[in-house]
């Protein structure tokens, strides 16, 4: 049976663009139906794990025998390790800037927000690998303040969202990131290049491939979460991974955009390929915001 549900379920604790938080009751229509009867999962891997919203739902609602979560993205990793270790230390962190924050007017506000973005990025361009929990509230904060909740950084991989005027902007879920806490006390947390997974993984696995997504247009690629970008090269290169992993029998996974030139159909020829329907809510002009379809595809 699947596990008993917490009274406060953990979700993303990263505002995250794509994140798949509103296309779970589509998702979980699509996993492989032995989940639903055994109620296990015997090793999970996410290689872009990014905000996370799958893995949560699934670690509440299954029971994940060996979970593995890797990203590109050290920051994100550091803040993962930071929430899985010393969950209470980085509460208090974030209460303080919530208060420092919300007791300032809007010009006040502002001038805060790149004050600590300078004080973010400081870490980041000097290389400073030590104090972690500063470095991840910080970048929750940010996270929480900035301009639609976006993860963007430069070619120089410094953070670069600009301010984002918000009424009363929750900066510290103390409940959540204890929850999120408790969802991640058996992962194992790594800075890995996607195709790692093929060292970990056998036939008893599950992958979910959730990679930056091609842009649908010319003009769509308004963020890159890390500062080399992730090109066609890098999409056919997973590829090669998702067939790799279907070759040794594990259960694959994998969400991406539905561009226009039919990119993924004629990639993935070979296997099952959904559409789903998504809410784009990150657009610069809002016109262009609403329902857009994505594809999901699995090698079951």
């Amino acid at each position: 049976m699947p596990l008993q549900i917490l009274e406060t379920q953990a979700k993303p604790f990263l505002k995250w663009a794509g994140g798949k938080g509103q296309l779970i009751d589509q998702i979980k229509e699509c996993l492989p139906k032995e989940f639903s009867i055994t109620g296990k999962i015997e090793k999970y891997i996410e290689p872009f794990v990014g905000g996370g919203a799958l893995f949560f739902w699934l670690s509440q609602n299954f029971e994940i025998k060996e979970p593995y979560l890797y990203d590109i993205n050290s920051e994100i990793i550091t803040a993962y390790r930071t929430i899985k270790s010393k969950v209470y230390v980085l509460i208090d962190e974030l209460e303080d800037l919530e208060k420092q924050y919300l007791k300032l007017n809007d010009p006040g506000r502002e001038k805060f927000y790149y004050k600590k973005r300078t004080e973010y990025n400081h870490f980041i361009e000097k290389k400073i690998a030590n104090n972690v929990i500063k470095r991840t509230a910080l970048l929750v904060f940010l996270n929480k303040t900035c301009f639609n909740g976006l993860f963007r950084v430069n070619s120089q991989g410094l953070y670069n969202v600009p301010f984002g005027r918000y009424e009363n902007p929750t900066i510290c879920d103390e409940e959540n990131l204890i929850a999120v806490n408790q969802a991640l006390k058996n992962a194992e947390i790594e800075y890995r290049d996607f195709a790692y997974c093929l060292k970990v993984a056998d036939s008893d696995t599950f992958v979910y491939f959730d990679p930056p997504y091609r842009p649908i247009s010319k003009t769509a690629n308004f963020t890159s979460y890390i500062k080399n970008g992730f090109d066609d090269a890098e999409q056919k290169r997973l590829k090669e991974t998702f067939v790799q992993l279907d070759q040794i029998g594990a259960k694959v996974m994998l969400s991406n955009s539905d561009p226009k030139d039919k990119f993924f159909d004629h990639l993935y020829r070979d296997y099952e390929i959904k559409r789903l329907t998504a809410t784009r809510l990150i657009n610069c002009d809002s016109s262009r915001r609403g329902l857009v379809k994505e594809v999901l595809i699995t090698n079951y």
